[in-house]
């Protein structure tokens, strides 16, 4: 190859490595790949069971009101075990908190399934597994969010999380369309069974993931430390803006549930499965080309712009007359709530200290779980007083006011910069701690084997090294 061939070739892969998805946490984490590689299965098995209980409540009742009763029963379980959960995993070891969680859903889907089993199955397990099983997810939730940061380099962690947004964007394309075709052509047991093998596989790997103990000197679970962590976040001005930001968009600019309205008012009914699946589409060619988010460090402001992008796209899509015009409008929209998901994502793991992580998960799973819902509520309740597409364009535009409005109320957002905010600064000392002192640990384990003495096994050498993490007030105090 010519010298003047160099330069071109360098571009290249630079251009290449800016819009492919960054495998480095893949490569240098054996716990991260366990964990992805779980998550790839149980995302194909919920959507399996995402898709069977409205069609069997539906074959059950024949009723719209009563398929729209699941989410009723399962909101209060989510918040309730939501807090809890993330006191539990600030206080435990997040890996066994995960498996058991995983235990209990398989468990859950065995029970769908042998009701399904029956020659007339009956409609209140249905409701009463729903909430059971938004409670055990309200469990895992924190402890698996929280997982990621001890398991992946600090300096990997929007990778990490871009990595995790690919499968779950692959399985929101792929796994209702498959689910679709299992339960149509084999029925909802088959689903149900299929959900029940991916949740034995997925704890099979998530058995092989190392013990994660809780950081020294964690608080034991209680009322008291969830209050600790609720103002945590309340001390915390750029947290606050990430949680309000994200409501925000969803409280106005979420109206999934008047879809199918929608594509009857554009006389496109074969419309109703793209559009559901539109978001999806734009989130996945995000996270294909993710790359470049690596190399941001203002996450404040990438959180911003993609909430202001969510709302101008929604707010297009309600006056587009046309129903590729809404699909493409959708298709963006999808794309900016992924760069947000990637913004709040890091600067949530790259800034909250390992002794209260467990509990900001928990606020935040209330914060991406409570905003969709009652954005439904107001998408129906607006679209039956002023119609449908009025009320998808007036959301979108009153999630861009709503955003700018908190963005100025919320200044210490718009200023993080992962390079000197003095949170992510004590979170990185903290990674670098724990590194340097496992890899003494697996030095003196070395050199024991050595000598002939023999020494501790893995999960003894691991135990208790990431020394004591700072807590909530010391963490505060620094950013004074």
């Amino acid at each position: 190859m010519n010298d003047a061939d160099q330069p071109s070739t360098g571009r290249a892969g630079s251009l290449l490595r800016a819009v492919t998805p960054d495998l480095t946490p893949w490569r240098s984490s054996r716990d991260f790949r366990l964990l992805w590689l779980s998550g790839c299965v149980t995302s194909f098995g919920s959507f399996l069971t995402y898709v069977a209980v409205p069609l069997q409540i539906k074959e059950l009742t024949d009723s719209s009101f009563a398929v729209g009763l699941v989410g009723a029963f399962e909101l209060v379980p989510l918040i309730v075990f939501g807090l809890w959960g993330g006191a539990l995993a600030d206080a435990l070891d997040r890996r066994r908190l995960v498996l058991f969680a995983e235990a209990g859903l398989g468990l859950l889907s065995v029970l769908l399934l042998l009701n399904a089993l029956l020659p007339t199955p009956v409609l209140w397990p249905v409701y009463l597994v729903a909430a059971l099983v938004a409670a055990a997810d309200g469990l895992q939730r924190p402890s698996l969010d929280a997982l990621t940061p001890r398991i992946v380099p600090h300096d990997q962690l929007t990778a990490a999380f871009a990595l995790n947004s690919l499968y779950r964007n692959v399985g929101s394309v792929a796994g209702p369309t498959l689910a679709g075709v299992v339960v149509t052509v084999a029925g909802v047991q088959t689903a149900y069974a299929l959900d029940v093998v991916t949740f034995a596989a997925s704890l099979l790997l998530l058995a092989r993931i190392r013990a994660v103990p809780p950081p020294t000197g964690g608080e034991k679970p209680s009322v008291r430390a969830v209050l600790t962590g609720v103002r945590y976040a309340w001390s915390r001005k750029d947290l606050l803006g990430t949680y309000a930001i994200d409501l925000c968009a969803m409280l106005f600019a979420f109206p999934v549930a008047i879809f199918p309205f929608l594509a009857a008012e554009l006389h496109a009914d074969w419309a109703l499965g793209p559009m559901y699946a539109a978001s999806a589409v734009g989130a996945l060619l995000v996270s294909v080309t993710s790359g470049w988010t690596s190399r941001i460090h203002r996450h404040g402001r990438l959180l911003l712009v993609a909430a202001l992008g969510w709302g101008v796209a929604i707010a297009f899509a309600g006056l587009s007359g046309s129903v590729w015009l809404v699909l493409l409008f959708l298709a963006l929209a999808g794309g900016a709530d992924q760069i947000s998901g990637v913004a709040r994502s890091t600067l949530w793991n790259q800034s909250i200290p390992d002794g209260v992580r467990g509990r900001m998960a928990g606020v935040e799973l209330l914060s991406y779980s409570v905003g969709p819902q009652l954005g439904q509520v107001r998408a129906g309740g607006m679209a039956g007083l002023v119609g449908v597409r009025a009320s998808v364009w007036m959301g979108g535009v009153a999630c861009v006011v709503g955003v700018l409005a908190l963005a100025t109320a919320l200044p210490r957002l718009l200023s993080y910069d992962d390079r000197t905010d003095p949170h992510a600064a004590a979170v990185r000392a903290e990674h670098e701690r724990a590194a340097a002192e496992r890899a003494a640990a697996e030095r003196g384990a070395g050199e024991r084997d050595s000598a002939g003495r023999g020494g501790p096994g893995p999960d003894a050498a691991g135990r208790g090294v990431t020394g004591p993490a700072p807590t909530a007030e010391e963490s505060t105090a620094a950013a004074g």
